[in-house]
């Protein structure tokens, strides 16, 4: 005849006074945070399309890559390095 003892699940860390690491904590908050979101995930959309816009479309178009024009043979270093003894004060 055996004799079974029922036992409590085991506790979870968290349950046993065990605090989860802090780094997990706040990764556990934002997540939460971003998924019970409604009107802010649209906000941040709106966000992340306007710094691609200006990061990647701007620089593309209205900020031309000056120091490759002027270089020749690929000697970017020297053109820099030209530009800034010129700009030294007498």
């Amino acid at each position: 005849m055996s004799t079974t003892v029922n036992r409590p699940p085991s506790a979870t860390p968290s349950q046993a006074g065990v605090r989860p690491n802090v780094f997990r904590r706040i990764l556990n908050f934002y997540v939460e945070g971003f998924r019970e979101m409604r009107v802010g995930k649209i906000l941040w959309a709106v966000i992340l399309v306007k710094l691609f816009i200006i990061f990647f479309v701007l620089k593309l178009f209205f900020f031309p890559d000056v120091v490759r024009q002027k270089a020749k043979d690929g000697d970017r270093a020297g053109v820099v390095a030209k530009e800034l003894v010129g700009r030294q004060q007498p």
